[in-house]
């Protein structure tokens, strides 16, 4: 049997494989033909968010490319997982590629993620982004997640910058906030409205819109993008700057069905992943900025706090926020972030 022969053999079964085989507990996708490789794509952005935009921008480029080689199918909108579940998914290969919320699902795996969502730390994505690729104890975090979820790192696509919504009242001072009833997503997010005097409510994010409507919460947290994309400016009419955090996202692969790839496939994903991870983070403030000024023109209205308001917050942060996350965050955790972002 010639050399060549035996290659594309050894192409088919690995194809194969892929396409009908339950490997290591992993159920991968089907494919289209001896060699086209198929993968989905799974993400709960709605189509007119930021994220998803770019989500489905990085699969039109591979597919593009990758043309007989590769093709990604996306899922939006929760369509097969939402933003609770995704990395679960990831994890045990029930798909091959996820958008994934940094701040929702890395701290289940270490807790210590969430520095990510201090308010206040971080001046923005390239900041953040440098502690956890550059200090020792950052790139134990990351290392950490990655590896405990069995998960590829294959493109930044940020969230965006988070603020405060409300439809009660103007965000001008931490006094505004008291006996608001506040939706949180992230448990690390429950500190800052106990010390600002708000109820604090759990729920996804597939359940705001009608929570919204009927009174349930007045109040959350999220990135501009969001506002838009899921209509929640239907009942919101204020908004708090300047930002409290920059909540980072990610295009992540499954190791393992990651590892089976063909080398060439590998590169193409990784060649496409660098460029979504540039124009994403370049982009994504503008697109903020952009909503927001839709927000205004819908008869929203947006609010920078005083230099004495920010003061209190940061006040706020130091003496109530920050000691209330001695379970979230190890002490010497806190520390080493508080002292890079003061450098």
């Amino acid at each position: 049997m010639s050399e060549n022969i035996a290659n594309t053999l050894r192409r088919v079964r690995a194809a194969t494989t892929l396409g009908l085989g339950l490997v290591a507990g992993a159920v991968w996708a089907p494919v289209a033909s001896a060699e086209e490789i198929v993968a989905r794509l799974s993400y709960h952005w709605a189509p007119k968010h930021h994220s998803a935009i770019y989500s489905q921008e990085f699969a039109d480029r591979v597919n593009e490319r990758g043309e007989g080689k590769i093709r990604i199918e996306t899922f939006p909108s929760g369509q097969l997982f939402g933003i609770r579940e995704i990395m679960s998914a990831l994890t045990s290969g029930s798909v091959q590629l996820g958008g994934v919320v940094g701040t929702v699902s890395f701290p289940p795996v270490n807790q210590n993620y969430n520095v990510e969502a201090l308010p206040g730390v971080f001046e923005d994505f390239d900041h953040l982004r440098k502690f956890f690729r550059e200090t020792e104890v950052g790139q134990e975090i990351w290392n950490d997640v990655l590896t405990r979820t069995r998960t590829k790192f294959i493109a930044y696509n940020p969230t965006g910058p988070f603020m405060s919504f409300t439809a009660k009242r103007p965000l001008t001072s931490p006094d505004a906030y008291d006996g608001l009833k506040a939706r949180y997503l992230s448990g690390v997010e429950r500190p800052r409205w106990s010390a600002l005097g708000a109820d604090a409510v759990s729920m996804p994010t597939g359940e705001v819109y009608t929570a919204l409507q009927n009174g349930m919460i007045d109040t959350f947290a999220t990135v501009p993008s969001a506002i838009k994309a899921y209509s929640w400016w239907d009942h919101i009419k204020y908004a708090e700057l300047p930002h409290q955090f920059y909540a980072d996202s990610f295009i992540l692969a499954n190791q393992a069905w990651w590892d089976g790839l063909p080398e060439d496939v590998q590169d193409l994903l990784i060649e496409v992943g660098e460029e979504i991870s540039e124009e994403s983070t370049e982009s994504i403030m503008a697109f903020s900025d952009e909503v927001l000024e839709e927000f205004e023109e819908r008869g929203g209205q947006v609010d920078t706090l005083s230099e004495e308001a920010q003061e209190e917050f940061e006040r706020i942060n130091r003496e109530e926020v920050f000691p209330g996350l001695s379970e979230m965050i190890d002490p010497e955790v806190m520390d080493a972030v508080l002292e890079y972002s003061s450098q």
